[in-house]
């Protein structure tokens, strides 16, 4: 009789930003829904989560994967709870997000990373700098992505596939060892939990090539562009309703609640939204038709449409959580009368 296990990753306590953590429970028989997946418990008191006096914890399954690289395996993604198994943790922000049907938010989020040998950029000189930026954003060819590189973000993807994640692309990105991954997702926190898992598959794939993932947004200063995770976002009402003045009195959300929104985009943000290397400067608010260069970038599509479709905030970083942004940005639409 096959045994089947079940990989369960949750978030812990760390700050200002969480550690993915995981462990394996084997079951008999092949889950067919995260349904099939039992609430299973684990010592908080090593993850930041909880006092050894009163150390327990539980993951609540809330989304189910194929694991391609294990035989007869599933990734389980879970969120923290008290021991009561229905208040959620302190640390768990997924329980922050506004889960509005008729809102039918949509996400895509763009995570950018490095990939790390021996401390360095892959591909970097051991001392000193590359070239300039300028041919490697989508490069080809060894000197400008190298070889292991691309054979890891190939895997990568395929993994992701497998796993049944919307992937919609990959790329090479404008400074030397940096990559990007994008995820779409309908609903309001299925994109967050499919970044959160396709991290996880990154995270595991590199051990087994010993190298490390970068996910911080400035790792070196410098006149290299920084890591973001730019996110997409949409509503049905901005999708099929929109309208300039419903734009312009989003933006004023937007614009009011700017501390807000820094705030849940990652840490050390303002070593990347500096204004330059298309970033607005950290303390400032601005939106622009295809301005990669404003905190809201506008599609042309979006204003020739009647100002209808989806929207990209630039200024989420890398290493921020995307629960906490998905969160903060559903917030600030909900400030918005649509009537």
């Amino acid at each position: 009789m096959p045994k089947y296990k079940l990989e369960y990753i949750w978030l812990d306590g760390y700050q200002p930003v969480p550690n993915l953590r995981g462990k394996t429970k084997v079951i008999n028989e092949a889950p067919q829904s995260v349904e099939d997946c039992p609430l299973w418990g684990f010592d908080g008191s090593s993850t930041q989560q909880a006092e050894g006096s009163n150390s327990d914890c539980m993951l609540k399954p809330v989304g189910l994967y194929p694991d391609a690289a294990r035989e007869n395996g599933y990734i389980v993604m879970c969120e923290v709870m008290m021991p009561d198994c229905t208040t959620p943790h302190p640390s768990n922000y997924r329980a922050t997000i506004l889960d509005d049907p008729e809102m039918e938010a949509w996400f895509g989020l763009e995570q950018e990373y490095f990939l790390y040998h021996n401390k360095r950029p892959l591909g970097w000189p051991n001392d000193g700098f590359p070239d300039p930026q300028g041919e490697y954003y989508t490069g080809v060819g060894y000197a400008n992505v190298g070889s292991v590189a691309r054979e890891i973000v190939e895997q990568h993807l395929d993994l992701c596939l497998d796993a049944g994640i919307n992937h919609e692309g990959i790329n090479a990105e404008v400074a030397k060892g940096q990559w990007e991954f994008q995820i779409f997702s309908k609903g309001s926190k299925k994109c967050a939990d499919d970044i959160w898992v396709a991290r996880y598959l990154l995270l595991r794939l590199c051990e087994s090539y010993k190298v490390d993932v970068e996910w911080h947004c400035k790792p070196f200063l410098g006149d290299w562009n920084g890591s973001g995770m730019h996110c997409n976002f949409s509503t049905k009402h901005m999708r099929e309703v929109g309208g300039k003045d419903y734009f312009m009195k989003l933006m004023d959300s937007f614009e009011k609640n700017i501390d807000e929104h820094i705030a849940a985009y990652g840490p050390d943000n303002h070593l990347r939204l500096t204004g330059l290397h298309e970033t607005q400067s950290i303390d400032k608010f601005s939106w622009g038709i295809a301005d990669r260069g404003a905190s809201i970038r506008v599609p042309h599509s979006f204003a020739n449409d009647d100002y209808k479709g989806y929207l990209e905030d630039r200024r989420p970083n890398s290493q921020g959580d995307p629960y906490q942004i998905c969160s903060r940005i559903l917030k600030t639409i909900a400030e918005v009368p649509t009537s």
